[in-house]
């Protein structure tokens, strides 16, 4: 009975998502941003107050007597967002290339994902959250195969799911070190003397290794990954942290095929640094025993490096023998044009480990057979990921391949690539390197409060963009952001800009 009751209240809820919105025109948008009908999504951006509007400041202030608002943009109509357009709680319609910091991987309640929650047979892994790592359901190794394991990065044979971002690098470090210990040790049982001083944080048992990362990286905010993370000061202060090697990110110049050269000698700088660190730090009596790095750094600005880059430093990485492990947490599903931003390299073994989160719904990490923990409960936790989310994983997988969502990100990337190239050539005095791989893209505005400004002016437009780095905006819409939403935004922009002198 209850089962069945649910179910009706899953279609009601299926059908309302399914309806319409009513077509709203917009005075910003060209015969350049024509669309054709898609079945689930409004129109337009409608704009009925500035944002934060009246119901979101009231809501903030309720939320602030229970906890810290000092980060919350705005109060969201969940129910009501469709596709690219996501709903405030005053009725703004907002089209939105920031997605919930990079998250949403085909918009705002997509009817695959709708009707995978109306689907009886779903719904004792949306009622039950097991402990996976001890009781896991009889059908986990064959959701995997069909979610994670169906998509994973060349060379990697295993996957360990996680809740999050950080929680999966977390892991993956642990896996990194493991790893390293016990080819130290030739596999062999540790020592009395290991076994004893872990238990109260000394060396041997607990070893003084390092984790190699890079200034401008994210890589999360729990205390491991924190002493990898190098973005903003904020995430950092006041947290004690390790005593690990920081090497130079490439800053590379704009236009690319104009500064060549130049951008050839900075990348070479930086590997000359990485080598350096893994030396030096080898000598404090601290070896590196992995090495992390992002595709694109994606909260430290947006900034890229060569496939040349990334193939020398995972020969260093080799070199040396540290564990490569490149963090796809914001730049994996596919927002690059292709599934993982690592394949843009061209390698044929291009990481021992890869973590992912954010567009996947899930967390975790592939990694190869010889990271492998040795015993059980050395990369554990309560949940270890949830069912749930694999459930939603295929159902976006399905819905990317069947609608060529990959091919339309190239598409979609190009048109938003080269109006904001167009954009910068027109407004020299505020944007500059704009630059960006399929819809992963970024541009520099002249300091960083013009680009609050512009981004909250923008905003008050019709279009939710977010920040990073010092100055940059950078773009995060959905898979299925399409041609037609790159120009309405470029329109929006435009007049945006305009204001500007």
């Amino acid at each position: 009975m209850a089962s069945s009751l649910l179910s009706r209240q899953l279609a009601v809820c299926l059908q309302h998502n399914l309806r319409m919105g009513a077509p709203a025109g917009c005075r910003y948008v060209s015969k350049t941003a024509t669309k054709t009908m898609v079945e689930f999504e409004y129109d337009a951006p409608s704009m009925k107050t500035e944002v934060p509007g009246p119901r979101s400041k009231e809501l903030a202030k309720q939320l602030g007597e229970i906890q810290n608002v000092g980060a919350v943009h705005f109060f969201c109509n969940y129910e009501e967002s469709r596709g690219n357009y996501l709903v405030d709680a005053d009725g703004n319609r907002m089209l939105d290339l920031y997605t919930q910091i990079s998250s949403i991987p085909i918009g705002y309640n997509h009817p695959s994902l709708m009707k995978a929650m109306a689907n009886p047979n779903n719904l004792s892994t949306f009622v039950n959250r097991p402990a996976l790592g001890i009781l896991p359901p009889e059908n986990f190794p064959d959701k995997l195969i069909e979610s994670l394991l169906s998509v994973a990065p060349t060379g990697m044979t295993r996957v360990q799911t996680m809740s999050c971002g950080s929680c999966s690098n977390e892991n993956a470090f642990k896996a990194m070190f493991i790893w390293y210990k016990l080819k130290e040790r030739g596999m062999r049982l540790p020592s009395e003397e290991e076994s004893t001083s872990c238990m109260i944080n000394q060396s041997p048992g607990s070893p003084n290794l390092s984790i190699l990362s890079f200034m401008g990286a994210f890589h999360g905010r729990t205390m491991g990954c924190l002493a990898t993370t190098h973005s903003k000061v904020i995430h950092k202060l006041d947290v004690p942290s390790f005593d690990w090697p920081v090497a130079p990110f490439p800053r590379l110049r704009y236009p690319l095929e104009e500064f060549a050269r130049e951008n050839a000698q900075e990348e070479d700088r930086c590997l000359e640094e990485v080598e350096d660190l893994i030396v030096k730090w080898r000598q404090k009596g601290k070896p590196v025993a992995g090495i992390v790095i992002e595709p694109i750094q994606a909260e430290g600005g947006d900034n890229h490096a060569s496939p040349d880059f990334f193939l020398k430093l995972r020969s260093i990485a080799r070199k040396h023998g540290c564990a490569f492990h490149v963090d796809e947490v914001q730049t994996g599903c596919g927002t690059t044009g292709k599934f993982w931003a690592h394949e843009h390299w061209g390698s044929d073994d291009p990481a021992d480990v890869v973590s992912f989160s954010k567009k996947m719904l899930t967390g975790g990490y592939f990694y190869r057979d010889e990271l492998q923990a040795d015993k059980p409960y050395r990369i554990f936790n309560t949940w270890m990921g949830e069912p749930s989310k694999n459930v939603f994983l295929s159902e976006v997988l399905n819905v990317i391949r069947r609608e060529k969502l990959l091919e339309e990100v190239t598409r979609s990337g190009k048109a938003l690539l080269q109006g904001l190239y167009e954009l910068q050539s027109q407004h020299p005095h505020l944007l500059s390197r704009a630059r960006g791989q399929g819809t992963f893209c970024a541009i520099d505005l002249r300091d960083e409060n013009t680009r609050n400004d512009v981004i909250q002016r923008t905003r008050n437009k019709g279009v939710l963009l977010g920040g990073c780095g010092d100055r940059t905006i950078r773009f995060r819409p959905a898979l299925v952001f399409k041609e037609y939403h790159a120009h309405q935004f470029l329109n929006i922009f435009s007049d945006v800009l305009r204001d500007y002198k």
